[in-house]
């Protein structure tokens, strides 16, 4: 198994790890704040990013490290979680890579996200809304995770979206203050913008590749039709040649 493809089971624990604590902390967080307390919320949403932390070091450290000193760095860790999209030829794979320059990222994601994560919990005791916050912050940082690790641009543009999303409601959080009410609006409106231009580039890039692959094709068959009729015309010479000089002989 070459480098390209090599395996790791571990690599999706890291955006998965956030995007749990999110789903606990929004869906059953008012309930296991009033029966155990605050304390609950903030554990399961510092644990979940610290977790990816850890995975995250042990594969830049361990598998990618090794990699890196067979000269494979760049080349990295692929792990294909299923097919999402398949139409005709297109094949749109919900695949994380873990490579050299995303390595660095997730480092910074899931440590910088961690120290955010236990800020948070002196910084935001008193909110009545705790459960819901935590919950936006872990769902931002798994985002950011998908964002960075997403092997193909589909893949990418989830992690985009979900970064936007998390943007809108974690800077306007105390919506009922206008001003962070106007603040989050305006980040929602920009990242529409910058969604245009996400997809744009995709379907250029989608034309370009289809187009270059259509050109390479076209080429290659003209090289076979060329080679066919040489071979077609260089044959009957050769035959008449060999019958010629076996009757002369």
């Amino acid at each position: 198994m070459d480098a390209s493809t090599s395996p790791s089971s571990l690599l999706v624990a890291i955006p998965l790890a956030p995007l749990i604590g999110a789903l606990i902390n929004l869906v059953l967080g008012p309930w296991l704040e009033r029966k155990l307390g605050r304390w609950v919320i903030h554990t399961i949403a510092i644990a979940a990013v610290g977790f990816a932390f850890v995975v995250a070091a042990y594969l830049v450290f361990g598998p990618l490290l090794q990699l890196f000193h067979e000269g494979n760095g760049g080349v990295g860790i692929t792990q294909v979680a299923y097919t999402w999209i398949e139409v005709g030829a297109f094949k749109a794979q919900l695949a994380f890579r873990l490579d050299t320059l995303s390595a660095v990222m997730i480092l910074i994601v899931t440590f910088v996200g961690s120290l955010i994560h236990i800020y948070s919990a002196g910084y935001m005791a008193h909110d009545p809304r705790y459960s819901a916050f935590f919950g936006y912050l872990n769902l931002f940082t798994g985002a950011m995770l998908i964002l960075v690790l997403g092997a193909n641009l589909p893949v990418m543009f989830i992690g985009w979206e979900g970064v936007g999303l998390c943007s809108y409601l974690l800077i306007g959080f105390w919506f009922e203050n206008e001003s962070y009410a106007t603040a989050g609006r305006k980040a929602f409106v920009v990242n529409r913008i910058g969604d245009f231009c996400f997809l744009l580039g995709m379907f250029l890039c989608s034309t370009s590749s289809s187009r270059r692959s259509s050109t390479t094709c076209s080429r290659c068959r003209t090289r076979g039709a060329r080679a066919t009729s040489t071979r077609s015309t260089r044959c009957p010479t050769r035959r008449g040649s060999r019958t010629g000089s076996g009757r002369g002989r």
